[in-house]
């Protein structure tokens, strides 16, 4: 095997990045060079004229400033061969890479004298790469027509719409072709949960007894004759009322019915179900699951041998090989016994909107590759990414697991209250054994597997104790990552390659944020929602996104030709761009103020105060305003009355913080939340005193939910959690200048997002300092003596990190260095350069400083003079001296540069 340009009559496969590159380089003879084109070798320029609708869209394509050196590289190797692969990935954009790199050699006339064919497959093992060579084909023209199509479609819109975003509504970033509508899921849901309203309602459950003395839980379910619904006992008062009806009567068991139910397993994972159940499971983030499973797919070093351990992770198939089914059902047999093998196969097809990807459902690439034999090769996270898929294959080619359902009727004697009981028994758990999905947003009245004592009909019942429950109606919950990209697979839009990207964008545009993992509008997002809802409402339609998406699969069937499909969309989208020229910002504002009001200014409480007039001047109205900087609300009277406010919700976690809270009930001072430059804080103190305790809130605090009982915790923060249970040391937990955090001994690590300082346990903060306390181990040994001043450097670890420390000069230890084992060497060179850095001097200069200050001291007795005149001159000597003291210094640090 060869690494750079091959001899005569050799071969050239070029995959996209170095890894692949690497894991295929072992597979295959001496006679093959394998490459990396490194990605996308060209791109679109990112400036406007890259497409040109004008010249039956005609693309200008930029090769990138990393991508020509690769390209070389491959042009000379190419030269010299006799066959060339383009082995990249087996999907749209790997089809598309394989073009460029094609339509780069045709340029250099390489192709005319090589025979350049087209390779797929679906995992990087011996045998698969292989038979891909075995059997090469040319560039699938249909499917890099519908990446051509889609490529163009995301440019037109991106640089067509985004600048008319900038001109009428600034402070906007950008808008997407695909970005803008999953904005708009975002966005609508925030509104279903501003606009509902939730609604009382009271449960009833009785404790029974059965004749053997079995306990059991029953909920009514009938009063009166009459079935119950959500909403019968709607108050205290009617819950009240069926108590006193329900209390004196005595019950027995109606009926028993029991049934047998089979649950059968779930298909292999696809691109986004993978994302979903990585993100449930595994608290993984979209584009963390994908690079993970890339590295998974590209190969893992395994005793020596780099192998592929999971196929193709960029799919909508839930289709498996013969091979792999054939494998699982082996495994399977030998692992849990024969009766967890059912009798046939199990067979998939996919049922999300738009699936058109003709390779495998995500699979290890060997079922006898068990997780826990592979967890010595892997880091924590590619474990437990490969641990989920290995399950997952596994599971769907075991039996159904099997249930008895139970459900007991129970009434009293002349039926005027009617108990329900449910539950259920498994009686063999077949793929549960090894594998169950989790679910999104499970509400409290999902059912739950309770197991029910034995009973019959006619037995008689001992009433326990009869309790009534308050609940109130939920709102929709706001969209995790998991349950947003199930909703965009449902509606069809996008390509599960893209999902990752699209999430990633709509953050860093600050368009959304994920609090709590779950996605929150921010208002720059809701107001570039709600002006293309109002001025481009076809192109963030979810249907007309998903038909779109269908006619780009259409081009890859070869069943519609990719620029017809350009023009149809041009002529319209053209015609609404150039719609908005005329548009005014007051249109702007009125359509924007008009749509948000209900989010800006909700609608007071009974009695309260308008939230649309102003409370500064009391008569202007208060509404959404643009300036140079984004949008803001102020008062209609400006310039007469110049009331503004960030665009938020008054009172809101952005808006007027300031109330008070109460008094302490020990100390007898007012507690109050203010908002300071910082953000919002709490404090309490005596009403003249000029420097009040102070607290600021963690950020995922809302300052509407903070009453006096929260803001007395936060102010006599911090508070101990309990000693280490290895080292002894307390762990304290309290909130600084980063935020929340934890201390042990001289260890600080911040909370996460998840985690409340004012709630967090001993356990939790043990499991969070593990990495940090491990850190510690280094801190306060002494490295030796520094060689000019005999005194000791220590080694330390703050906040940042480990240090060294000499005197009162401390300097960080960075990344590249270890704290266990630096030396005293590499400590002097680090505090020589700290010192050299804090003086604003090299370290040479710093050495060398002190002889020029010796000198001037040895030679101010000679300037002394006792006469007048000389005194004179000594009083103007100051300045003289000042100056020609700089002027060395400039020169000496001129030449250390």
């Amino acid at each position: 095997m060869q690494c750079g340009v091959p001899l005569s009559g050799s071969n050239v496969l070029i995959v996209e990045s170095p890894a692949k590159a690497k894991t295929i380089n072992k597979y295959l003879g001496d006679d093959f060079t394998v490459l990396a084109s490194y990605g996308h070798v060209r791109d679109l320029p990112a400036r406007d004229g890259s497409v040109k609708p004008e010249e039956d869209f005609s693309m200008e394509w930029e090769l990138g400033d990393r991508s020509k050196r690769h390209i070389d590289e491959i042009t000379r190797a190419a030269k010299g061969a006799t066959r060339i692969y383009l082995a990249t990935d087996p999907d749209r954009e790997g089809e598309a890479i394989a073009w460029h790199v094609k339509q780069l050699l045709d340029e250099k006339r390489i192709t005319g004298k090589v025979d350049v064919k087209r390779v797929t497959f679906n995992e990087i093992t011996k045998s698969a790469v292989l038979d891909a060579i075995a059997h090469p084909r040319d560039v699938h023209q249909e499917l890099v027509d519908a990446y051509l199509a889609r490529r163009a479609l995301d440019y037109l819109v991106g640089f067509t719409l985004s600048p008319v975003l900038w001109r009428k509504l600034p402070g906007s970033r950008s808008a997407g072709r695909v970005q803008s509508v999953a904005l708009r899921l975002i966005c609508e849901r925030e509104s279903e949960i501003e606009a509902f309203r939730p609604q009382e309602y009271w449960t009833i459950e009785a404790e029974f007894r059965t004749p053997a003395g079995s306990p059991f839980t029953a909920r009514l379910v009938g009063l009166n004759g009459k079935k119950l619904d959500k909403f019968t006992l709607g108050n205290k008062g009617d819950a009240d009322a069926a108590l006193a009806t329900i209390r004196p009567l005595s019950f027995m068991v109606r009926s028993v019915e029991r049934r047998q139910v089979r649950r059968n397993p779930f298909p292999p994972f696809t691109t986004s179900t993978l994302q979903q159940e990585a993100s449930r499971k595994l608290g993984f983030g979209a584009t963390k699951t994908m690079r993970i499973a890339q590295k998974l797919y590209e190969g893992v070093d395994i005793g020596g041998e780099t192998v592929g351990l999971i196929t193709y992770m960029r799919t909508d198939g839930v289709q498996l090989s013969n091979e792999a089914i054939d494998g699982a059902r082996r495994l399977i047999s030998s692992a849990f016994g024969n009766e967890y093998v059912p009798n046939a196969p199990r067979v998939y097809k996919s049922s999300a909107k738009n699936a058109q990807e003709a390779h495998e459902a995500i699979r290890p690439t060997d079922m006898f590759r068990r997780p826990d034999q592979m967890g010595r090769f892997l880091d924590k996270d590619e474990q437990r990414l490969y641990e989920l898929v290995w399950k997952r294959t596994i599971a769907c080619q075991m039996a159904s697991a099997e249930l008895d359902q139970v459900s007991v009727d129970i009434a009293s004697p002349k039926a005027e209250a009617q108990f329900r009981a449910t539950g259920s028994i498994v009686t063999f758990d077949g793929f549960l054994k090894v594998y169950q999905e989790d679910r999104d947003d499970a509400g409290d009245d999902e059912d739950k597997d309770t197991r029910l004592p034995a009973m019959k009909d006619g037995d008689d019942l001992a009433k326990g104790e009869v309790k009534s429950d308050q609940h109130f109606t939920q709102p929709p919950p706001r969209y995790t990552e998991a349950s947003l990209v199930k909703k965009m697979e449902e509606l069809g839009i996008g390509r599960p390659s893209t999902y990752a990207s699209i999430l990633q964008v709509l953050q860093d545009r600050n368009y959304v944020r994920l609090e709590k993992r779950r996605f929150e509008p921010e208002d720059r997002g809701r107001l570039v929602t709600t002006f293309l809802e109002n001025f481009f409402n076809r192109y963030v339609e979810y249907g007309f996104t998903a038909d779109l998406e269908t006619k780009l699969d259409d081009i890859s069937g070869g069943r519609i030709d990719w620029k017809t499909v350009l023009r149809e969309f041009w002529q319209a989208f053209s015609a609404a761009v150039e719609g908005t020229k005329d548009l005014t910002i007051t249109q702007v504002l009125d359509a924007l103020d008009e749509a948000l009001g209900p989010h800006f200014f909700p609608a007071p409480a009974e009695g309260g105060r308008d939230p649309r007039v102003c409370p500064v001047c009391g008569e202007g109205r208060l509404s959404l305003k643009l300036g140079k900087n984004g949008a803001f609300i102020g008062c209609s009277n400006y310039p007469g009355c110049k009331y503004t406010r960030p665009l938020s919700v008054e009172g809101g976690e952005e808006g007027n913080a300031d109330r008070e809270l109460g008094n302490d009930p020990e100390t007898g001072y007012p507690v109050s939340m203010k908002r300071g430059p910082y953000g919002v804080y709490v404090q309490t103190g005596a009403p003249d005193e000029p420097k009040p305790k102070r607290v600021s809130l963690p950020r995922a605090m809302n300052p509407q939910d903070v009453d006096l009982d929260i803001a007395l915790r936060l102010l006599a923060l911090p508070r101990s959690l309990g000693p280490h249970p290895e080292t002894g040391q307390e762990i304290t937990a309290g909130i600084g200048r980063f935020g929340p955090y934890l201390k042990h001994g001289d260890a600080y690590k911040n909370l996460t997002p998840d985690d409340d300082v004012l709630t967090i346990g001993l356990n939790r903060a043990v499991v969070l300092l593990a990495g940090v306390a491990a850190r510690k181990t280094v801190a306060g040994r002494e490295l030796g003596n520094h060689p000019k001043d005999g005194k000791p450097i220590t080694l330390g670890s703050g906040r940042f990190g480990p240090y060294v420390k000499h005197l009162k000069l401390f300097a960080s230890i960075p990344k590249a260095i270890n704290a266990d084992t630096i030396t005293l060497e590499q400590a002097v060179e680090l505090l020589a350069a700290k010192a050299a850095k804090d003086s604003g001097k090299k370290p040479a200069a710093a050495e060398g400083e002190e002889k020029p200050k010796k000198a001037a001291a040895k030679k101010a007795p000679a300037k002394t003079a006792t006469t007048k005149a000389a005194a004179e001159k000594k009083a103007a000597a100051p300045k003289k001296t000042t100056t020609a003291a700089k002027k060395p210094a400039v020169k000496k640090t001129a030449a250390g540069d």
